[in-house]
């Protein structure tokens, strides 16, 4: 297939490398230093020279906030048989962008970083298609996820959001809280390290990506749930309650599947 990559940032690399071995795939963004590096792709510096090239699938890969907006730039110069793609990490907006231009589109979700995760071996990632997309749009990406032996999942556009809200903010909120609360060690503990450097990957991440988990629909319902959860525990140590701290830590156990056994042996 003849596929255009909209968008050269980290997820945008990461496909034009990924897909080049088995498509003809051309590259576009607007800052053209970014396209220097490719050798096995065709680069376009304006939007109108994909109209030659005439693409099956242009996949966007710009940033949520500039997503609708490319799409609409670019769609004079695509034939109407292209289908549209986006890798969006919140689908808000799409599903009714979608609706009114009446075109064949595919969305989905690489449930990664290229900056987070190995990239050389992503059997343990996962990665979101949508449901209600055009079913040649579906197998495209199913072929590309079976490839790089991602674990797939299909998702309403609702279903997607909802999920991602509660598997991305809590922790990336969590994390914005140890960071927040950052000083330097001397002497810093294993699980200190841990969290740090868990903390440095995700700030590593770009501004709109971290934006657009934590405004998300369904994002605030789910910060809300550790704000109060922290209550509870401030409370308890406020109070010096060692019961109650234990009841909650059984608790936690219970959350995070663990069993007696489990607790022994750590």
């Amino acid at each position: 297939m003849r596929v255009v990559i909209a968008g050269a940032g980290n997820m945008g690399s990461w496909l034009v490398e990924s897909l080049c071995l088995d498509h003809e795939v051309g590259v576009y963004d607007i800052e053209r230093n970014r396209l220097k590096y490719f050798f096995n792709a065709r680069k376009f510096i304006y939007l109108e020279e994909i109209h030659d090239f005439r693409p099956d699938i242009l996949i966007n890969a710009v940033s949520l906030e500039h997503t609708i907006e490319l799409f609409r730039q670019v769609m004079p110069y695509l034939p109407g048989n292209c289908i549209l793609a986006d890798i969006t990490s919140v689908k808000s907006g799409l599903a009714k962008f979608y609706k009114e231009i009446d075109r064949r589109y595919v969305s989905t979700h690489p449930m990664f970083g290229p900056t987070f995760a190995n990239v050389k071996n992503l059997s343990n990632e996962n990665a979101i298609i949508i449901k209600e997309s055009d079913e040649e749009g579906k197998q495209f990406f199913r072929d590309f996820y079976n490839s790089m032996k991602l674990k797939i999942h299909e998702y309403t556009f609702e279903e997607h959001d909802r999920t991602i809200a509660y598997s991305l903010s809590i922790p990336f909120s969590s994390t914005m809280v140890f960071a927040a609360c950052m000083k330097q060690q001397d002497a810093p503990g294993t699980t200190f390290k841990k969290h740090h450097d868990i903390a440095k990957g995700l700030l590593s991440e770009d501004n709109y990506l971290l934006t657009e988990i934590l405004l998300s629909p369904f994002s605030l319902q789910q910060v809300e749930r550790i704000k109060d959860r922290l209550s509870d525990l401030i409370e308890m140590i406020r109070n010096g309650d060692k019961e109650q701290l234990h009841k909650f830590f059984d608790a936690l156990r219970d959350n995070m599947g663990m069993n007696h056994h489990d607790q022994e042996e750590s």
